[in-house]
């Protein structure tokens, strides 16, 4: 007796569209629940519907959302109410609070949706992906300038130093942390990582997900690791960002650069998930390349980190 075929999910259906290069129209998808799929999908929890809009071209029209305007209140009461606590006015911690807590929450769902509308209803098109890769690479290279401003503030007052600290550099008086310890154990962690997340690309890329899940532990992992030696540096540091001009570029510095490094473990952290769960494909993955790049920009800063900062400020 012949053997029932498997039925073919929603995002196995979607792909051979979107492949295909042909418009399609209003269709709806039926998905069982659990099984599996000649296509080698993805499948829900419990069986559903789905449609894919009926449209003749490439693009995603974005359905009216209320998410922008809700990020954008969430930014003003966090301004306001970190103006009113900073002077201190009565409220203000409780505005600032309430604030950042509507931005956090208009992110999760923000990108909640972006992940539906990319991952099951299969609006994110090649054409499609190429709007978040250059946002992505904007904004990285925004960052890139942003902390470039630091390293010219430190190397402005550590190659010219002027009398007022004491013409020589660190300043007359500033103890600072000997490069040879944390530091630079700590400065080899953040590229190994790095290798880590590229490892899990080329797993995505073969599709090898169990491979690529390892692989994004063992990035999250070092990263945790490398957070933990900056906040032991930070323990045993001589100097607080008050001392004089090297504890004001040290602090930003190392400071931002820790900062971005657990915004890269977060974003770690979710991609793993999401592999876990079966999001990622060879052909749909541009969240995965967006953490990856900017997880070997924070890679790349951390070099020029210990040789500008550490190594060149503890001499």
């Amino acid at each position: 007796m012949k053997e029932p075929s498997l039925p073919i999910c929603l995002s196995c259906q979607i792909e051979r569209k979107l492949d295909s290069k042909e418009p399609f129209f209003t269709t709806f998808f039926f998905t069982t629940l659990g099984g599996g799929c000649e296509g080698g999908g993805l499948h829900t929890t419990e069986a559903k519907w789905f449609m894919i809009e009926s449209q003749r071209h490439s693009f995603h029209l974005v359905d009216p959302s209320p998410w922008p305007i809700s990020g954008s209140l969430g930014a003003l009461a966090t301004t306001v109410g970190g103006v009113m606590y900073i002077h201190p006015f009565q409220g203000g911690a409780t505005l600032l609070s309430l604030g950042i807590i509507f931005i956090l929450y208009t992110m999760f769902v923000w990108w909640r949706d972006v992940i539906r509308e990319s991952t099951l209803e299969g609006h994110h098109t090649k054409v499609v992906q190429l709007g978040p890769r250059y946002g992505s690479i904007s904004f990285i290279v925004s960052e890139v300038m942003f902390l470039f401003a630091l390293f010219r503030a430190s190397s402005h007052s550590s190659l010219a130093p002027t009398v007022e600290i004491g013409g020589i550099w660190p300043p007359k008086g500033i103890g600072v942390l000997d490069p040879r310890e944390i530091p630079f154990l700590n400065t080899p962690i953040l590229p190994s990582s790095g290798a880590a997340v590229t490892w899990a690309h080329h797993a995505i890329l073969a599709g090898k997900e169990k491979r690529a899940v390892y692989a994004l532990v063992a990035t999250v992992l070092l990263a945790l690791l490398s957070t933990g030696f900056q906040g032991m540096e930070y323990y045993q540091a001589p100097s607080t960002i008050s001392d004089s001009i090297y504890g004001s570029t040290f602090s930003l510095a190392t400071g931002f650069h820790g900062f971005h490094v657990i915004i890269g473990t977060l974003f770690s952290i979710i991609c793993g998930i999401r592999q876990y769960h079966g999001h990622l494909t060879k052909e749909h993955h541009v969240g995965f390349e967006a953490a990856a790049w900017y997880w070997h920009f924070a890679d790349v800063v951390r070099l020029f980190l210990f040789v500008s900062i550490y190594w060149w400020g503890g001499i």
